[in-house]
């Protein structure tokens, strides 16, 4: 019923002239020491053109694509965890690749302080990439906020929180958006208010190596589905989580729960964070109201290098081929595990055929 349901308000917006936006949102692109080593190159520079090649036709496939940059670009030396500062060309990799949305508040945003987080800003904005999450200060929180973008005459409203910042606090005016129901509920008031048609809250929560939510993601969950909100987008915990797609009585309307995309990109060596999974979505305006629709998931690996000179590279389930023989074991474990322990929880979100 709610396929047919679907389809039938597909063809009355097509009828209509309704556009229908096409989404992809990845989870926490990081950047460990060893990720550094593969990436530089003999003159010092670093280069990150192999790791995402595989993804680029899914990211692309997008009108718009969300990651998260789970490491500050906070100049050299460049180090990995605890305390990540990545080069300036990882980023810029990142939007090449097709991204049109970074997302900054998770914690590891103040790794190298307030001083950190302002030179991310700051080499953002020289590369014109587009990113919420942390501010330089309150006024400018209070200029960029809410992020309204408009695509394909669709005007959708993208907010971003994260719990913490591994206890590293702010030490000047610098600004994290951190969880606070209050705040985020003004935000979505004021995203309504400046013309948003569609809200994706985007959120940093849950507990790390969790294979399912725990209470406190499905509490904040129901909250901002109260709110009217149509996407919820989360990471943080490494691993995949569930997804739905979950019927709002309240407001009469699909709304999109991703609990945990798991890793875009990382040295993580645990089985279940050796990998993650993208999201891919499709919004179409109905009668006024967002119809959210088409949500299905697709996996992908982290093959490490095996000699120097080789790079991380990031292939999708649907590429077996590209594995390595020595890869080979792990890439089916992750699967596999992915499969039966996680997606098999999704609600209404399949696997991409």
């Amino acid at each position: 019923m709610q396929v047919l349901s679907i389809l039938l308000l597909s063809l009355v917006s097509l009828l209509q002239g309704g556009s229908t936006v096409n989404l992809v949102f990845f989870g926490d692109a990081m950047q460990h020491a060893p990720q550094l080593t593969a990436a530089r190159q003999g003159d010092g520079s670093y280069d990150y053109s192999p790791c995402f090649r595989y993804v680029e036709d899914d990211i692309r496939w997008a009108d718009y694509a969300v990651v998260n940059l789970e490491c500050p670009l906070g100049g050299a030396p460049y180090t990995g965890y605890p305390a990540f500062s990545a080069p300036d060309t990882y980023a810029q990799q990142l939007s090449t690749s097709g991204f049109d949305l970074f997302l900054t508040a998770n914690n590891h945003c103040l790794d190298r302080r307030d001083k950190g987080l302002r030179r991310t800003i700051s080499a953002l904005d020289s590369m014109h990439i587009p990113h919420i999450g942390t501010y330089d200060n309150p006024l400018a929180r209070q200029r960029q906020m809410p992020f309204i973008t408009t695509i394909k005459g669709i005007k959708f409203g993208l907010l971003d929180y994260t719990y913490g910042t591994n206890g590293i606090p702010v030490q000047g005016d610098a600004v994290v958006d951190l969880i606070d129901r209050n705040l985020i509920a003004n935000d979505l008031r004021l995203a309504r208010e400046r013309g948003a048609q569609v809200l994706c809250v985007n959120l940093h929560w849950g507990i790390e190596y969790q294979l399912q939510p725990v209470e406190s993601q499905r509490s904040l969950a129901d909250f901002l589905i109260d709110q009217g909100v149509d996407l919820i987008i989360g990471g943080h915990p490494h691993v995949v989580e569930p997804m739905e797609m979950r019927h709002s009585d309240k407001h009469g309307k699909d709304v999109l729960l991703v609990y945990s995309l798991g890793n875009f990109i990382s040295n993580q060596r645990d089985i279940d964070s050796r990998g993650g999974a993208m999201v891919k979505v499709s919004v179409t305006m109905v009668g006024g109201k967002p119809l959210v629709h088409d949500a299905r998931y697709k996996l992908f690996f982290v093959q490490k290098p095996s000699y120097r000179g080789e790079n991380y590279v990031v292939i999708p389930e649907n590429r077996p081929e590209l594995i390595r023989a020595d890869s080979r074991s792990e890439f089916n474990r992750f699967m596999d595990r992915a499969h039966s322990l996680v997606m098999r929880h999704n609600v209404n979100v399949p696997q991409e055929k």
